[in-house]
């Protein structure tokens, strides 16, 4: 299929058990219904937007306009990667990858999260190692950054576990009450030493020049 004014389109990224592409269709609908079913337990709130606040069907309108949104609103300057992933080929979750003046800064800010009954099986280690595969090797990324919760033990688990270091703390106003953050840094050292090896990317050299680069 020719993907001639959104190349992007084309993009896949795979790991042993995932596929990670952007949503559209039928695709997109499945990613919202999997936001509306439930991404945390409601007396905790992981995200610095509380975006899942509110009715099952307005968090899941509000995911689909918001891909749509980070379509809509892409230059080269400041992009906003939004993949579904897909397990079996089912879609589980989403996995975001950040770029603001990537071509000069060489620096992407990742973000993700999973629904309910697909947490807990060591996913989200594995897409966030997809998407770190896609910035490191195959855009030529310096630095990758993450921040979470300091309570948020799963997030700081998968940071962890491929190779991010502490980079500070800050507080962020959530639900109207001050939140502690903590930043966290991996720089190409860092990948190259917990670097996948089970990570295959098609469709990028279509939308290099996308992405700054």
């Amino acid at each position: 299929m020719s993907h001639r004014y959104w190349p992007l389109r084309g993009l896949r990224i795979c790991t042993p058990r995932l596929e990670l592409r952007l949503p559209e269709g039928e695709l997109l609908d499945e990613l919202a219904a999997v936001a509306a079913d439930g991404v945390h337990a409601p007396d905790r709130m992981p995200f610095t937007v509380p975006w899942t606040d509110g009715e099952p069907d307005e968090v899941g309108r509000a995911t689909y306009q918001h891909v749509l949104g980070t379509i809509a609103g892409w230059t080269a300057q400041e992009w906003h990667l939004s993949l579904a992933v897909l397990h079996e080929g089912k879609v589980v979750g989403r996995q975001d990858v950040i770029g603001r003046e990537f071509g000069v800064r060489r620096e992407v800010l990742t973000g993700s999260w999973l629904g309910l009954p697909h947490q807990g099986q060591g996913i989200g280690t594995e897409m966030r190692a997809a998407v770190l595969h896609l910035a490191f090797e195959g855009l030529g990324a310096r630095y990758a950054v993450s921040e979470a919760t300091t309570d948020n033990a799963g997030s700081l688990g998968v940071s962890r576990r491929l190779g991010y270091e502490p980079d500070g703390l800050q507080i962020q106003v959530i639900r109207g009450a001050a939140t502690t953050m903590q930043r966290l840094r991996l720089d190409r050292a860092g990948w190259e030493k917990h670097r996948s090896t089970d990570v295959t990317v098609a469709g990028l050299d279509a939308c290099r020049a996308d992405f700054g680069v």
